[in-house]
């Protein structure tokens, strides 16, 4: 047993410290007597010792000795060829245990994921052959080439990926998120369902998180409380999850709530969701369960995004708004993708008066979740501000989010026809309509349509009236325009 075997086994006993403190050393008296170690097994040391760097959090160090630990094994490939095997017996062990150069390739992807280098981690697993590629490999490309909006190789990847595994469920969310039937998708878990005893309800599951992702929100809760209801589903977090997220997204903020509250009574450990359901507690006034809910989700952990939202709603909600800007920050660092992150670091510049800057944050929020924002509410909002700003920016480039943006602020200063000209801009430029809802209109009985210079529109309330207005004098008297985006375009009279 030599010293590389050594390292070896300490590698895989999980000793990373010791790993990295002896092949430091190991490589260093390789570089002073190249002839010390053989070529493989210096590539063995690279693996190991960029492994342990890797598990240290030192991602920059850690691609560098896999990238030498890459170049060692093509001049081993090399040499290889140069020299054929000799039948010795003691080679084929050791070429055994050299560690998968796929594997060394992942790593790295994942380091630079890690760096937010999310080409680098596209370029470096799009290197790798496609019938070598494991489904972790096709999985990491699935979600990097999502995040990167190329839509077509993602959906390829995530199809992989159910080829491999056909009950890979995040997979199927995947596919589901980048509107694909969902019909086409169930067809590939067919076989398995038909052949693995209990699983019956996966057609029923698919279906579900089908309405979800097409934001039929009432159709997805009716399907997942038929699911939550069956006894061998019942009480499953995740679905609970799902229910809570979904009654947000429809303005039920009660029965969210509730949904939020019996998961986490299942599950004491819960981290996914609480943000919103913190969000929730603030909005209610409940300051002191949102302070108690945050200091327990950083004794589960500090590493989520989900304390640092909870914290800063309470610091929000307390008109602490600079703390609410250093949490919300905080939870953008560890998770650029929270859409409640974003919505708080906006709200707080927007109350501090930094509108600009806001509008950067509510933007990205839309991007992400254009059907659940909340971002315009209360009234310290400086609209003015906003709308002049919008203004110049459109200007020099026509964006539709940004005119979707400009008729919700117009809207909140009463300039009802320029914001449904700016609506119609934003519709025809691809926001779906589905983006002009605001949820804090959903709490408070309205009008069922109405309409205005030959536009017909409806709004949606969880009690709905079906009166439409007669006029637009009456309209703008209707307590529902407390809040701004009520308006949906739907037909247009020529």
């Amino acid at each position: 047993m030599n010293v590389i075997d050594h390292v070896r086994d300490m590698a895989a006993a999980g000793l990373h410290s010791n790993v990295r403190l002896l092949s430091s050393l190991l490589l260093t008296m390789s570089n002073n007597n190249p002839e010390l170690f053989s070529p493989s097994q210096k590539y063995q040391l690279l693996v190991y010792h960029a492994d342990s760097l890797f598990h240290d959090k030192e991602y920059r160090n850690a691609v560098s000795k896999y990238t030498m630990a890459l170049q060692q094994k093509k001049a081993l490939s090399k040499t290889s060829k140069v020299r054929p095997s000799t039948g010795n017996s003691a080679s084929t062990p050791q070429s055994q245990c050299l560690p998968s150069e796929i594997e060394v390739k992942y790593k790295m992807a994942e380091c630079y994921t890690m760096l937010k280098q999310d080409k680098d981690a596209i370029a470096i697993l799009d290197g790798i052959p496609s019938r070598q590629r494991t489904p972790k490999i096709n999985m990491m490309l699935a979600n990097l080439y999502k995040k990167a909006g190329q839509e077509r190789p993602s959906v390829t990847s995530y199809k992989e990926v159910l080829r491999q595994c056909p009950l890979a469920l995040d997979a199927i969310l995947g596919l589901l998120s980048l509107s694909v039937k969902g019909a086409e998708v169930a067809s590939m878990t067919m076989n398995v369902i038909q052949t693995v005893p209990n699983l019956d309800w996966l057609s029923v599951w698919i279906k579900a998180y089908a309405f979800v992702h097409t934001g039929d929100n009432s159709r997805a809760i009716n399907t997942i409380c038929s699911l939550e209801k069956k006894s061998l589903l019942r009480d499953n977090v995740d679905l609970l999850g799902s229910l809570a997220d979904l009654y947000f997204r429809a303005g039920d903020n009660k029965n969210s709530v509730l949904k939020f509250e019996q998961a986490q009574m299942l599950d004491p450990y819960l981290i996914k969701g609480m943000d919103v359901y913190g969000y929730l507690l603030a909005r209610e006034g409940r300051l002191e369960d949102v302070e108690n809910l945050g200091c327990r989700l950083f004794n589960i952990s500090d590493q989520h995004a989900e304390p640092w939202v909870v914290s800063g709603c309470h610091s929000f909600y307390s008109k602490r708004y600079s703390r609410a800007l250093y949490l919300g920050a905080k939870a953008i660092q560890l998770n650029s993708n929270s859409v409640q992150a974003l919505l708080l670091k906006g709200a707080a510049l927007r109350n501090m008066g930094r509108v600009q800057e806001a509008i950067i944050h509510f933007r990205e929020a839309i991007r992400l979740a254009p059907c659940r924002l909340d971002c315009y509410e209360g009234r310290e909002q400086k609209y003015e501000d906003g709308i002049a700003l919008l203004r110049n920016a459109l200007a020099n480039q026509s964006d539709c989010v940004l005119h979707r943006i400009l008729g919700d602020f117009l809207v909140a200063v009463n300039e009802y026809q320029e914001a449904m000209d700016q609506y119609s801009i934003a519709l025809s430029g691809g926001v779906p309509r589905s983006c002009l809802w605001n949820q804090s209109c959903l709490e408070r009985p309205g009008i069922s349509s109405f309409s205005v210079t030959g536009w017909s529109f409806h709004c949606c309330a969880r009690e709905m009236t079906h009166q439409p207005a007669r006029s637009k004098a009456e309209i703008q008297a209707s307590p529902l325009f407390c809040c701004p985006l009520v308006w949906t375009p739907m037909t247009r009279s020529l």
